[in-house]
């Protein structure tokens, strides 16, 4: 007997969607059935790209989905497409994964979360960092304590980043547009909820921004752990890696990360002086070598969650506290003053 599949519908044929049609060629249980872009010849490049000669592809989601009666939808539309493409398809049977962030405002988060309950559908956010095995490893060193338990995270994200088109014109350019990456793993990394925020946006001196490309936010934790985010867009020279460049510091130590495949560890072996003694440590490599970075990481992880009924990582009902941390870092830059982070009650 061959493995189950699952027929899926991509909806939004752009450049993001090859990510997800790569790893589509990947994972044997899952089976690409439908295309949608509301260019059809979007689809039908990826269509012949990607090899899928038995694909229907359309213009509207609901003509594809009827056509092919899926078991997911894949949404790599834009922020503001998520919920109309998010709600329809859950409506229509479909378990959905989208592409981050969740929804383009949290009142839109909110009725996505609230049609995932009540169609007893499954929807899930596309944050693929949280699968790379550098984060896997950091995550797991901080679980087993060997710094003490977590008291302050900090990330540094700092790139010149010259894209050109909207970016360039667009308001919290940084925040909307990447920060949510960043904020939801270090949420992941302090492993509770997010309390309050309190951000200052600007824009540097020599950008090229219309608008604020550059934030610091602080955030603090229901454990009672402060989180630090600082990154700009704009910042010429010693650029961090994508994945930003993070320190956590315990009550018996302190670990960084590069971000890629660099750790570094210090733990106190001796106190009693004006400075403790230290001794250097090693972060574990992971037991089992399973977790593959970017899309393809997750996208398996999500079809094994619905072939066994278990419940995805990044599930709207918990994804949202990241975007509201996005949202109340603006919210607090804007005020210019500590807010506190919107919960879905």
């Amino acid at each position: 007997m061959g493995k189950k599949q699952l027929r899926a519908v991509l909806v939004g044929c752009g450049g993001i969607s090859n990510a997800w049609l790569q790893a589509n060629r990947q994972i044997d249980e899952l089976e690409i059935v439908g295309l949608v872009d509301i260019n059809p010849s979007a689809a039908e490049a990826q269509k012949e790209k990607y090899d899928l000669a038995d694909a229907v592809t359309g213009r509207e989601m609901e003509w594809v989905v009827e056509q092919t009666t899926p078991d997911l939808v894949f949404d790599c539309t834009i922020p503001e497409a998520h919920q109309q493409v998010a709600v329809t398809a859950m409506e229509m049977g479909c378990d959905v994964l989208g592409e981050k962030p969740l929804a383009a405002s949290l009142a839109s988060a909110r009725k996505i979360v609230a049609t995932m309950q009540k169609t007893g559908r499954t929807h899930a956010v596309m944050q693929n960092r949280r699968y790379l095995a550098g984060a896997r490893r950091m995550q797991a060193f901080l679980r087993a304590e060997e710094i003490g338990p977590l008291t302050t995270l900090n990330a540094d994200f700092y790139l010149g980043a010259h894209f050109g088109g909207f970016r360039d014109r667009m308001e919290h350019v940084l925040l909307l547009d990447m920060a949510i990456h960043t904020l939801d793993l270090g949420r992941m990394l302090v492993n509770a909820s997010p309390v309050s925020v309190y951000c200052k946006e600007w824009n540097p001196a020599g950008s090229w921004y219309d608008h604020d490309a550059s934030a610091v936010a602080i955030f603090t934790f229901d454990n009672g752990v402060v989180f630090t985010y600082r990154g700009s867009w704009c910042a010429e020279g010693l650029n961090t890696k994508w994945e930003s460049d993070w320190r956590a510091v315990g009550t018996r130590g302190s670990v960084t990360w590069d971000g890629g495949e660099e750790f570094a560890v210090q733990v106190v072996k001796a106190g009693g002086g004006f400075l403790s003694e230290l001794a250097e440590r090693p972060v574990p490599h992971l037991a089992q070598d399973v977790i593959l970075g970017g899309h393809e990481g997750q996208i398996r992880a999500f079809v094994q969650a619905i072939l066994n009924g278990e419940t995805p990582e990044t599930i709207s009902t918990d994804n949202f506290k990241s975007l509201a941390m996005v949202f109340g870092a603006i919210e607090s830059a804007e005020k210019d003053c500590p807010v506190q982070i919107e919960t879905l009650g």
